[in-house]
């Protein structure tokens, strides 16, 4: 079976046979590309099935998931097709690597936390994770998507109260949609801009590490 899209994989070094793993897939913000994420996750890879997956459009200098007609509007048909893209490649990769579907985590910053967030919503409780950092949940999806239960769902949403490319107050409307669906969400704040701190790094990788525990 091909992969329905380009990604990478890190993985542990020493991989048990009959043994199943978590899993983490990695999504990417516009105009960049399946490698810029892993140095924010690395170290988790000998824990951890790492899959970075390219988004499909071409966005000099590299790629994106969607395209966009207006500010916080993707293009409807463009989005709902990578959603499609990327459940498929989650059922390739369950399909074709000895992981463990309880224990499947999605992770993604702009771009990527939008879809990580919206995959979550439309999987349920098929994702036992999300770190989503810096991003939103378009008005489409949760009007008119088919949104399954989340109330075993966690999640880490996380933004910038100096974000000028997608507005601190679009993740605390995130954080508030999901609480109210019953997933049980940590939002974490940063006097940062539209970026990844190393201190919100920290915090998720703990997050991840603790989520992983229970």
């Amino acid at each position: 079976m091909n992969s329905p899209m380009i990604y990478e994989l890190h993985k542990p070094s020493q991989v048990e046979p009959d043994k199943t793993y978590p899993a983490i897939f990695v999504m990417h913000g516009m105009g960049s590309n399946e490698q810029n994420m892993l140095p924010i996750v690395e170290g988790l890879e000998e824990r951890f099935y790492i899959f970075s997956v390219r988004g499909p459009l071409s966005q000099p200098p590299g790629f994106a998931y969607f395209s966009i007609q207006g500010y916080g509007k993707p293009h409807r048909e463009v989005f709902d097709h990578a959603i499609i893209q990327l459940t498929g490649f989650i059922d390739y990769a369950t399909e074709q690597y000895p992981l463990n579907h309880d224990h499947l985590y999605l992770l993604g910053f702009s771009q990527g936390a939008i879809v990580s967030m919206t995959l979550g919503l439309t999987l349920g409780n098929r994702i036992k994770g999300i770190v989503a950092l810096s991003g939103y949940i378009p008005g489409f999806v949760k009007e008119e998507y088919s949104i399954q239960p989340v109330d075993q769902l966690s999640l880490f949403i996380s933004h910038g109260e100096l974000d000028t490319v997608l507005p601190y107050q679009w993740g605390l409307e995130s954080n508030e949609f999901l609480q109210g669906l019953g997933a049980q969400v940590t939002f974490q704040s940063y006097s940062e801009g539209h970026t990844v701190s190393l201190k919100n790094q920290k915090d998720f990788t703990k997050w991840i590490l603790n989520n992983l525990s229970q």
